[in-house]
């Protein structure tokens, strides 16, 4: 900050920033476009985001791969949740794209965007789950392109901005230049990361390292169709006790509370469908800062200073909590919300010696889905402060 007159311009953008979450000025951020100031802006100076893209090849082939997905999701999320960046809240955000399956609309090139970025786990981990394969064409700079055109990526560049496109067929098929949106990916500081889904020289001779390289992303290689192995270790049992009482700290409201609340139990259920270990995975994952509900559950949401449990109409609460007043529902959620903080220091405590115990019974394996993601946003996250020092 070299002067007084760039200080206050930037403390002005940061408002302008704030505002415009609210009340969208074209107009105003079409200027902040021209004159390139929109990338020094901060719309909130004390958190960082992880945002991650996952583009995902759905066709015939690939069923190894969106396995290896569900099957490893909670251990990326668990490890993601470690990151520290000074001071700063770390915010974590998860987009979900199919590609190559016939059974996606032609005229929008055999893409969908299965979810835009967001935060919500459960509702992550259910739309893994629903996904299915097909054969069909697969156009890797279409993909890319649409990502980045339709998803809300931060401006400021302290965030970790970073696409993950995994599949089979040479990198150039389509009617978008790979080179042409990898391009543009780097200059909004967007970094492509590549996992094909073969032999590593196939994947360098089909260009997936190339369409990384522009980017300054990384190149894996993968056997998608590689088991996931899940170690059990002696804290399992507890944790998954643990995790039962942990779900009967929840309390629902608003309109869409049940479902929600039946959609947690849902993702506990496939989950633990791969294995009792993996359900352990998620049990910690809710258990992390990541994990929050604050639109569906009364104990996240009393959380937020501006909460106001007076403000929540009483047939939208649980029918065991509709005749209490509004000082007896204060108190049932503050006895609540202290056996929640309490369980989950139990899981997390846990869980250190869980991760000790893996680290000792792990065998180096081939690299699967897990491990091209947490390298490659270790790596990069270093690059803008991010550490994961556990």
């Amino acid at each position: 900050m070299k002067t007084l007159f760039l200080g206050s311009t930037l403390c002005l953008l940061s408002i302008i920033s704030c505002n415009a979450n609210h009340k969208p000025n074209a107009k105003l951020a079409l200027n902040q476009e021209k004159n390139h100031l929109i990338h020094t802006t901060k719309t909130d100076p004390n958190s960082r985001n992880i945002q991650v893209a996952l583009l995902l090849d759905t066709s015939n082939s690939m069923d190894g791969l969106i396995d290896q997905a569900k099957a490893q999701l909670w251990e990326i999320v668990n490890e993601l949740s470690y990151a520290k960046c000074g001071q700063n809240e770390i915010r974590l955000e998860i987009a979900l794209y199919e590609y190559g399956n016939d059974g996606l609309p032609a005229q929008e090139g055999f893409i969908r965007q299965v979810l835009p970025f967001s935060n919500d786990l459960d509702e992550i981990s259910k739309e893994l789950f629903a996904l299915t394969t097909n054969g069909g064409n697969e156009f890797c700079g279409k993909v890319i392109n649409t990502s980045i055109n339709q998803l809300r990526w931060k401006k400021n560049n302290d965030h970790l901005k970073l696409i993950f496109i995994a599949g089979n067929e040479p990198f150039t098929q389509g009617p978008v230049n790979y080179k042409d949106a990898a391009i543009d990916a780097l200059e909004k500081d967007i970094s492509i990361n590549t996992i094909f889904c073969g032999n590593y020289r196939q994947g360098i001779e089909t260009m997936w390292k190339h369409g990384a390289d522009i980017a300054h992303g990384d190149y894996s290689a993968i056997d998608h169709n590689l088991e996931t192995v899940h170690i059990v270790t002696p804290y399992d049992d507890i944790i998954l006790q643990l995790n039962s009482q942990l779900n009967n700290t929840y309390i629902h409201y608003g309109r869409k509370g049940a479902e929600k609340r039946r959609l947690q139990a849902e993702q506990d259920s496939n989950a633990k469908s791969y294995s009792p270990a993996n359900a352990v995975s998620r049990a910690v994952s809710k258990s992390s800062g990541f994990y929050k509900n604050k639109s569906w559950d009364l104990i996240d949401a009393a959380d937020d200073e501006s909460f106001e449990i007076e403000e929540v109409a009483k047939e939208e609460l649980p029918a065991e909590l509709k005749e209490k007043s509004g000082t007896e529902l204060k108190q049932y959620i503050e006895e609540k919300s202290r056996a929640r903080k309490e369980i989950q220091n139990k899981i997390n405590e846990l869980n250190k010696k869980r991760v000790l115990y893996l680290k000792e019974h792990k065998k180096d394996s081939d690299v699967n889905l897990e491990t091209a993601l947490l390298n490659a946003i270790k790596k990069q996250g270093r690059e803008k402060s991010f550490s994961w020092d556990n």
